[in-house]
């Protein structure tokens, strides 16, 4: 895909425009400024820009003594089926790999997503668990790389 510029989460303009990505997509479960900047300091996130325009983000997690690496891509709808996801999601995989040493890699979709679960599967993820959020109605699928 030509034109995409990735630039890490740091500012107050890529806070913006990641959480509007999020928010966009898992409108379940919106954060707020501040939550996006507290997440920041712990995670990766970065965001993709399409001519100038946001149009996807990612999240990677380092692993703890409970949980797997984690990577999570999210591209708007404009912007799907034209490779940005992959990109995103090979980007932050290799960070996630990078920090997993042995442990494993993991991703999270909401199951009304299709096309992102069907993503995860054909990139050799499996699926581990479904749970849904407190509150929630649409339940979140959990996988892992197999």
């Amino acid at each position: 895909m030509e034109g995409v510029r990735f630039v890490q989460v740091g500012d107050e303009p890529t806070i913006a425009d990641w959480r509007d990505i999020h928010n966009e997509i898992i409108a379940t479960d919106p954060l707020s400024l501040d939550e996006v900047r507290e997440r920041s300091g712990r995670h990766r996130l970065e965001v993709a820009y399409v001519g100038g325009d946001p149009a996807g983000n990612s999240t990677v997690r380092r692993p703890t003594d409970d949980e797997g690496a984690m990577v999570i891509a999210r591209v708007l709808p404009p912007y799907r089926r034209r490779g940005l996801g992959t990109l995103l999601f090979e980007r932050g995989l290799e960070v996630a790999l990078a920090w997993a040493d042995d442990r494993p890699v993991e991703t999270v979709v909401l199951a009304s997503n299709e096309g992102g679960l069907a993503f995860a599967l054909a990139r050799g993820f499996v699926e581990v668990e479904r749970y849904t959020l407190p509150g929630g109605t649409i339940p979140y699928v959990a996988l892992a790389l197999g």
